[in-house]
């Protein structure tokens, strides 16, 4: 008697043809207001999402607040002697998409002071974990761990919850999170690369600052963490970190519960988790090709083609939304160019010369629908430069950024009362029933 492991993998091979048909002959009909093709293929491109904390343009890339990278990094105030604006200018940007004057800024920057003491069980939840559990694990645990004290969930089960000003406990459940995110990060990072050697908060440095101090990292790493978390924090609704976050905090789950999805599903391997594994390719890329020799165009070119020719593909490169370079990857390249020693790394040259030469093998390749880079081609180099690699843990260091985004959102969901999201589906059946009847049509 077959087993319902073999029944069931008998009628997945059975059912597998009947949805790449439809895809396939059918993906441009109709139902409602969507294609077949948008309904099992993700809904790709559906415009059924709404936010206003970042917009993403196929040609322009990211916009924060309606302002590219470039010109928020101009307009939001520098932290002390740095070219960069701290995260709390940033947070603050998010949230209201007002440019803060200085003594604003200061004064979030003294609040999350006030909201960065972690509870002590929230350590021992994490130290309660096997010590080569991976990082991501022991964030999403962290953040659980501190739900008990979430006042958005205090405000719902005290029988005066009130719709109207329920953003108001979500606002202090989002700042104490964004607060608090880098120092349980921090704390990770410690316990399970430096062993356990962990080093208080300098109550004198802004966020970015702070988490460069806590993981023992020199003066211009600092520089490294702001720009890295202000570059990831928000990549407007449908990617699968900010959907999800949305997704559970519209059932009114309480921002500890939400961005802990987020945080799961920001470690999967199409999301966040693609950044480590696109520096382990860099390097086995280096280590096969340029051991020993300067990453001429020529020879990446060829080494490019060898690797497209053996059925691989080339990681960092391509992306759901954007047709242009990532204007994130930008940012980071400029950063490395501009930095004494970073740009005459070899690791960076290698990363420099795959971005001058893939977008041209990648289009006479054919196969990619965008031949441009992500912003994961570029994200590790600057953390391997630093000392920073142990690859599993730069998930969590996008994660700690991603915060900012996700916990404006929510603020701003429940602040205009949205609904709890429930899309209809269909079935199969149904699809081929209009796949025909648009074929009949068609013929008519």
């Amino acid at each position: 008697m077959a087993t319902l492991k073999e029944i069931l993998a008998k009628k997945i091979e059975e059912f597998r043809p009947r949805t790449t048909r439809l895809v396939k002959e059918f993906g441009d009909v109709k139902i409602g207001d969507v294609t077949i093709s948008q309904a099992i293929g993700g809904a790709r491109d559906v415009k059924c999402l709404v936010t206003d904390i970042s917009y993403l343009d196929p040609h322009e890339g990211i916009r924060f607040r309606g302002k590219t990278i470039p010109e928020t990094f101009e307009a939001l105030p520098k932290a002390p002697n740095s070219n960069y604006p701290t995260v709390e200018a940033f947070w603050f940007f998010l949230l209201t998409g007002d440019v803060p004057t200085q003594a604003q800024v200061d004064e979030v920057i003294a609040e999350w002071k006030t909201r960065q003491v972690v509870p002590s069980y929230v350590w021992d939840a994490i130290r309660g974990l096997p010590r080569d559990s991976h990082p991501m694990v022991m964030l999403s645990v962290g953040l659980l761990a501190m739900q008990r004290d979430s006042k958005f969930a205090a405000f719902y089960n005290s029988g005066k919850f009130n719709k109207n000003v329920a953003w108001e406990s979500v606002y202090e459940d989002a700042c104490d999170i964004v607060a608090r995110i880098p120092i349980v990060a921090a704390f990770i990072y410690n316990l399970k690369y430096r062993s356990d050697f962990q080093v208080p908060i300098d109550p004198k440095l802004d966020m970015g600052a702070n988490f460069a101090h806590m993981i023992g990292q020199c003066e211009d790493y600092k520089d490294v963490a702001r720009m890295y978390f202000i570059l990831h924090s928000d990549h407007e609704s449908g990617n699968v970190s900010a959907h999800t976050t949305h997704l559970v905090h519209s059932a009114l789950s309480d921002p500890y519960y939400a961005y802990s999805a987020g945080i799961n599903g920001l470690a999967g391997p199409l999301h966040g988790l693609a950044n480590q594994e696109v520096l382990d390719w860099t390097l086995k890329f280096q280590e096969k090709y340029c051991k020993d020799q300067e990453p001429t165009k020529e020879l990446v070119t060829k080494a490019l083609w060898d690797t497209l020719n053996s059925g691989q593909v080339v990681p960092g490169y391509g992306h759901a939304v954007l047709r242009k370079t990532d204007p994130r990857y930008m940012s980071q390249r400029e950063f490395c160019l501009n930095t004494p020693g970073l740009k005459d790394d070899k690791l960076f040259k290698l990363v420099a010369m795959i971005f001058e030469t893939a977008p041209g093998v990648l289009m006479e390749h054919g196969k990619a629908k965008n031949p441009w880079p992500n912003v994961d081609a570029q994200s590790g180099v600057i953390q391997w430069y630093y000392g920073v690699r142990e690859w599993d843990f730069y998930t969590v260091l996008f994660g700690v950024g991603r915060a900012l985004g996700c916990m404006a959102n929510i603020t701003w969901d429940r602040g205009l009362g949205y609904a709890i999201e429930r899309p209809k589906s269909v079935t199969t059946a149904m699809l081929e029933k209009w796949a025909e009847e648009s074929k009949k049509a068609a013929s008519n």
